[in-house]
């Protein structure tokens, strides 16, 4: 069973979302053996400078990369990235559980990710152009990779 990753800035809040993210949780329990790594992110001030906003996204890459597994794939999760269709990661996600290797997605904190962790990173992936809360974006890329599953074993549910 592939092993999947969500390293993520941030604690979910509010209630729908982690009823939501508990939904998707149980779900992935038949395809893959989830784990959500939450890490605080650095506190800024109400109007940070770019100066401010830099450390803060190095300290927190220091983080990340004491929480990412051994072997994986990485993709992070930035707006520049490249956009896939959801059978476009459904196939990403049944090459990789192939030759066996595990998943890590990465989401930054509301200021992104540091520059060393899009290094880093496999595959640098936006779900789209648009802009939303990250608390909600950890939901739909939980409601993507479950997806992404249940393409690849011949499901209607992504129609």
């Amino acid at each position: 069973m592939i092993k999947v990753t969500i390293i993520a800035l941030g604690k979910l809040k509010e209630k729908y979302l982690r009823d939501a993210t508990a939904e998707y949780e149980k779900r992935l329990s038949r395809y893959c053996q989830l784990d959500i790594v939450e890490i605080e992110p650095i506190r800024l001030p109400e109007k940070p400078s770019l100066a401010e906003i830099d450390t803060s996204l190095e300290k927190e890459a220091e983080m990340i990369f004491k929480k990412i597994p051994k072997n994986n794939e990485i993709f992070a999760l930035c707006v520049e990235g490249k956009q896939l269709s959801s059978e476009g990661l459904a196939q990403s996600v049944l090459n990789l559980s192939q030759q066996g290797r595990g998943i890590t997605f990465i989401i930054g904190s509301s200021y992104g990710l540091s520059e060393r962790v899009k290094q880093i990173s496999h595959t640098r992936l936006s779900l789209s152009k648009m802009t939303f809360p990250h608390q909600l974006f950890r939901v739909m890329l939980l409601e993507q990779v479950y997806r992404a599953f249940k393409i690849n074993e011949g499901s209607t549910y992504h129609k």
